[in-house]
């Protein structure tokens, strides 16, 4: 569970830290990047919450994610289509069913103790 978190750390404390511009040519690329960064760390929380987290598993994920997301942003702009839509909503529906599966794992637990407190 501390890999996760640990990432999140670092990356927002580089962000806040730092003022590094962006330039508009490459907001396209970036922003599908941190929606798939996003995803795989939902998505680790998630394992480690079933019992099934995976440090190596966590960080290929991570790059292979974010790296894919690159290449069809960079291959749509390339052919003129909007392809990095593509991503987006592979990533989002994701995204919200880790989210989904994250809080009913956490009511489930909480519910547990209740139960067992009884």
């Amino acid at each position: 569970m501390w890999l996760p978190v640990l990432f999140l750390i670092i990356g927002i404390s580089l962000g806040l830290l730092t003022n590094f511009q962006i330039p508009n040519a490459y907001t396209d690329y970036l922003s599908i990047a941190v929606l798939a960064a996003f995803d795989t760390l939902l998505g680790g929380i998630r394992s480690q919450l079933e019992g099934k987290f995976d440090d190596t598993v966590f960080i290929t994920g991570f790059f292979f994610n974010v790296s894919l997301a690159a290449f069809l942003a960079f291959l749509g702009v390339q052919l003129g289509v909007d392809l990095y839509l593509a991503a987006v909503f592979a990533f989002g529906v994701r995204l919200f069913q880790n989210l989904a599966i994250i809080r009913r794992q956490i009511i489930d637990q909480k519910l547990l103790v209740k139960f067992r407190k009884k």
